[in-house]
């Protein structure tokens, strides 16, 4: 089973995403009980899904994304109807596919998971499981061995499920051929656009138009309130930087992982490498060994001239300026005709030739180090970080309660907490309620609660938020300023600009759909061309989806042929196709392998959300549309 997931390792990760969208590191207790909530938004075959697994399945995915893209993620997002059904959606579909699961009694099996953990290289060393590396692998994501396993667990035995409708969704080759020439059509085009610009001096507004606009549009000119607010921030990275580490606890740890301070052999050596491909031509070879041999010769007579001769002759651009030197590498870093050669050369010896994948190697070995454990001194900082790394959340899981209660208690002010914790107390520029707000006020529930009747009119501080996995904020506002209109002599000339470019952008379409008129009657005089250029549905340039539909979509038994279509806010286009060039299907190119993959991709897709709705027949599916509606709202 393993052996045929990494095999299918594309088409696999895209049936996860239909089903694990919003639960990236999500754990597997989440879809195998209920969670607790009063108002259900969905049964699936008896088991609820609640307001509550909803919102955690929100959170989670936000969290992920705001990892992912840096912290830059519209929170409004996630209040969309469209991403609350869509999240439904997937909550659904995980909870079909964890009763299959149970109903047919899949299972991994110890012995397999083992074996797969076992033979992962990043908890590997020297070619070995390492239990170190493990758990600081597993460490590193947060996690226990327990739950990383249990979730890994999970993974797979979802992998059991989809990989029979994997291995049953097949392409032919007829179908896969007409989809691809589709795609690798060519179409040879130049463009002719009407740009509103050049139509603003034909425009003309009324004396009154502009206080018309600004009457009928009022809202259009309103301000929002805004605050300034100050802040506190606890942050388990900050209060990590603050645990102090004592030496009895620095030499204790040492002690007691020795074994994870191991080093094994180590060797420094340098070459000179004449390249001859394992694929290339006897003649080539041949060439290559004579120059290699007398290389050689040279150094038996000259063995101080080796880095000369490496800058000279080495073919090896990372290393040739260096004198062929490659520094100090372990076993396993090199392939394994040079290594097995060089770790058997004492220090200062030259070898004979040496043949690898990438040609002939002259290797001279210019230091060895015996396997060591390291010395206490060189591994003190990486200790340090350890420990602090371990009871950095430790401290901020004890503080942060104790940093809530303070900001609620003592409402009045920020600074009881911030002289407690020793934390900065910060100061934001004027916040607008409903617009797009800087961190860390761009987390719903902060900004929710700066913007409440109790931080506005009372000046309370705001409970303490955790905008981030380790990181609460309290804030406090300071100043507000109240709604307003703005005047019209302010807005007067930014709402005659805005007129004035309708009216010339109305003008632009307008000779744009006449000039594309008079083109299908034969007409081509009056327009200026941009160069031609030659596009594809794989290759669109900077043409959007609407444009290429247009223009793959005409009818080019003669040419040259004419659409065009308006640009919302940028005027008018009008496209001349000159040429067709139909696709040829080459199944030795590798970017049309992609592309049949992705086919391929595209047709596991559908045959799964097919097969997951016929789960819905042995487990029931019933959406609560008025409480959904109500979430919504």
């Amino acid at each position: 089973m393993f052996d045929t997931v990494r095999n299918n390792k594309r088409i696999v990760q895209l049936f996860l995403v239909l089903i694990t969208l919003p639960f990236a590191f999500w754990g597997v207790e989440s879809y195998m009980h209920k969670a607790d909530s009063s108002v259900e938004l969905a049964v699936v075959g008896g088991e609820r899904i609640s307001r509550q697994e909803l919102r955690a399945a929100l959170t989670q995915q936000q969290e992920r994304l705001r990892t992912q893209f840096g912290g830059k993620v519209d929170p409004a997002l996630f209040e969309s109807p469209e991403m609350q059904r869509m999240t439904l959606d997937s909550l659904v579909r995980r909870h079909l596919l964890a009763q299959q699961i149970r109903s047919n009694r899949f299972m991994v099996a110890d012995a397999e998971l083992a074996q797969l953990i076992a033979t992962n290289p990043e908890f590997q060393e020297n070619g070995k499981f390492s239990a170190q590396r493990y758990e600081a692998a597993v460490n590193a994501q947060g996690m226990t061995k327990e739950v990383f396993e249990a979730r890994l667990r999970q993974q797979l035995t979802f992998q059991q499920v989809i990989m029979p409708i994997n291995d049953a969704a097949m392409v032919g080759e007829t179908s896969s051929g007409q989809w691809l020439s589709i795609l690798l059509e060519k179409r040879e085009i130049a463009e002719a656009g009407f740009r509103p610009e050049a139509y603003l001096g034909q425009v003309r507004l009324g004396a009154d138009a502009a206080k018309k606009f600004y009457e009928t549009n009022t809202g259009k000119f309103s301000v929002p309130e805004q605050v300034r607010a100050e802040y506190v921030e606890l942050n388990s990275a900050a209060l990590t930087d603050q645990v102090v580490v004592s030496d009895d606890e620095i030499k204790a740890r040492y002690q007691t992982h020795l074994d994870q301070y191991k080093e094994g052999e180590m060797r420094r050596a340098s070459h000179i490498l004449i390249l001859a491909p394992k694929n290339a031509g006897e003649a080539v070879v041949k060439a290559a060994r004579e120059k290699a041999e007398k290389i050689l010769a040279q150094l038996k007579k000259s063995p101080a001239e080796f880095d000369k001769l490496a800058k000279e002759s080495s073919q090896d651009p990372g290393s040739a300026e260096k004198g062929g030197d490659l520094g100090w590498f372990a076993r396993g870093a090199m392939v394994k005709p040079f290594e097995d050669v060089a770790f058997t050369l004492k220090e200062g010896a030259i070898s004979d030739l040496v043949r690898s994948d990438f040609g002939f190697h002259v290797i001279r070995v210019a230091g060895v180090r015996q396997e060591r454990v390291k010395p206490l001194e060189e591994v003190r900082v990486a200790i340090i970080a350890e420990i602090k790394r371990e009871l950095g959340p430790k401290k901020f899981a004890e503080k942060a309660e104790a940093f809530g209660n303070t900001v609620y208690e003592q409402a009045d002010s920020l600074a009881p907490a911030a002289e407690k914790w020793k934390l900065p107390t910060k100061q934001t520029g004027w916040l607008a309620q409903g617009g797009q707000l800087p961190p860390p006020f761009d987390n719903p529930k902060l900004a929710t609660a700066l913007f409440s009747e109790d931080a506005i009119k009372n000046k309370h501080n705001t409970e303490a938020v955790e905008v981030a996995p380790g990181v609460l904020v309290a804030a406090r506002v300071i100043e507000v300023k109240p709604a307003s209109v703005q005047p019209f002599e302010t807005v007067k000339p930014a709402i005659e600009r805005y007129l004035q470019h309708e009216e010339a952008l109305k003008l632009a379409v307008r000779d744009g759909e006449q000039k594309l008129a008079q083109l299908g009657k034969g007409d081509v005089s009056g327009l200026t061309w941009s160069a031609p250029r030659t596009i594809s549905r794989i290759d669109p340039q900077d043409l959007n989806q609407e444009a290429l539909h247009s223009i793959f979509k005409m009818d080019v038994a003669h040419l040259p042929a004419y659409t065009g279509l308006p640009e919302p806010g940028n005027g008018y286009v009008v496209f001349r196709v000159t040429a067709v060039k139909k696709g040829v299907v080459d199944r030795k190119d590798s970017r049309q392998a992609e592309l049949s993959q992705r086919q391929a991709g595209i047709i596991a897709e559908e045959e799964f959300s097919a097969w997951l709705e016929t789960l819905k027949d042995k487990f029931p599916v019933k959406v609560n549309q008025s409480a959904l509606e109500s979430k919504e709202h």
